[in-house]
C-alpha cells in the first residue's frame, strides 16, 4: 500500500469516522463533569447538539438509511433502559438515560455504514480488516495488562472469533468496534457514564476496566436488532437487494482464477 493509497484511505476515513469522532468529542464534552461545574443543565446542550447532528445526517441519507436510523434509535432506547435502568449494568452521570444516547447510537451506526461504503475502503477492505484486527488485539491486550480488563479482553477475542467466518460482515463490525472504542473512551473520560469494576457488576470473577475494551460486542446487538427489524418491515425490498448482491458476486467471480474477487 503506497503513500497515495494510504492518503486516500485516510481522507475517506476522516470524512466519515473522523467527523463522527469530532462530533462525539464536542457533544460529550458538553455533558462532561467539566461543564457541569460551570452550568448545571449541560445535558440539555448535548441533547440539542446530538439532535441537530441526527437531523443533518438523516436529511442527507437515503430512504433505507433513514429507516435504519429510526430503528436504531428506538432499539437503542429500549436497550439503554433495560441494561442501564433495569439491570443497572452501567450508570449515566445523572442516573437516567439522556435523550442524546439512543440518537447517538443511530449516528454511530450509520456513520460506520457510510465508512464501509466508501469506494477506496471497499477496494482495500482486506488490508483494513487486517489492520483493525491487529489494533484490536493490541488494544485489548494493553487493557488486560494495565487495567486488569479480563472482561473486555474476553469480549474482544469473542469479536474476532465470531467474525472469522463472516467475510461479508467483518469490515462493518471491526469498524464498529473502533468507533465504539473512541465513543467509550471519550464518554468515560468525561464521566458522562461509568462501568462497574466487574462484568456488568454481576460476575465477580471477570474484572472490568472503565470502559471494558470489548464492549462493542454488546453494541452489536443493536446492529443485529436494527437489521432484523428492517428485514421484517421491508421483506420485498430486502429480498430484491439480496438478489442483486448475489448477482453481483456471481459476476465478479471468475472460475478460471484461483481466488474469488470481493464484490465492490
Amino acid at each position: 500500500m503506497n503513500f497515495k493509497i494510504a492518503t486516500s484511505i485516510f481522507s475517506a476515513s476522516f470524512k466519515t469516522l473522523g467527523y463522527l469522532f469530532l462530533f462525539l468529542l464536542l457533544g460529550l464534552f458538553l455533558d462532561s463533569y467539566y461543564m457541569a461545574e460551570i452550568y448545571s443543565n449541560t445535558q440539555i446542550l448535548t441533547n440539542i447538539t446530538v439532535l441537530i447532528g441526527f437531523a443533518i445526517l438523516y436529511l442527507n441519507s437515503s430512504l433505507r438509511v433513514r429507516k435504519l436510523m429510526i430503528y436504531a434509535a428506538i432499539i437503542g432506547a429500549a436497550g439503554e433502559y433495560l441494561f442501564s435502568i433495569g439491570l443497572q449494568m452501567y450508570t449515566y452521570r445523572l442516573g437516567t438515560v439522556p435523550l442524546y444516547v439512543p440518537l447517538g447510537h443511530a449516528i454511530v451506526y450509520v456513520s460506520t455504514i457510510h465508512f464501509c461504503k466508501q469506494p477506496i475502503i471497499r477496494v482495500y477492505r482486506k488490508q483494513i480488516e487486517k489492520y483493525f484486527t491487529i489494533a484490536i488485539v493490541i488494544y485489548s491486550s494493553l487493557f488486560l495488562i494495565f487495567a486488569d480488563d479480563v472482561f473486555g479482553f474476553v469480549m474482544s477475542m469473542a469479536v474476532i472469533y465470531l467474525l472469522r467466518n463472516k467475510p461479508r460482515e467483518r469490515l462493518f463490525f471491526l469498524s464498529m468496534y473502533v468507533a465504539v472504542v473512541v465513543l467509550e473512551i471519550i464518554g468515560t473520560s468525561f464521566q458522562c457514564w461509568s462501568w462497574p469494576d466487574t462484568s456488568f457488576g454481576v460476575i465477580p470473577f471477570l474484572p472490568s476496566a472503565n470502559p471494558p475494551s470489548g464492549i462493542s460486542l454488546v453494541y452489536f446487538l443493536l446492529d443485529l436488532g436494527t437489521l432484523w427489524v428492517y428485514k421484517q418491515c421491508h421483506k420485498t425490498a430486502w429480498a430484491r437487494m439480496k438478489s442483486v448482491r448475489q448477482l453481483r458476486e456471481r459476476l465478479v467471480f471468475s472460475p478460471d482464477q484461483k481466488t474469488t474477487k470481493t464484490a465492490a
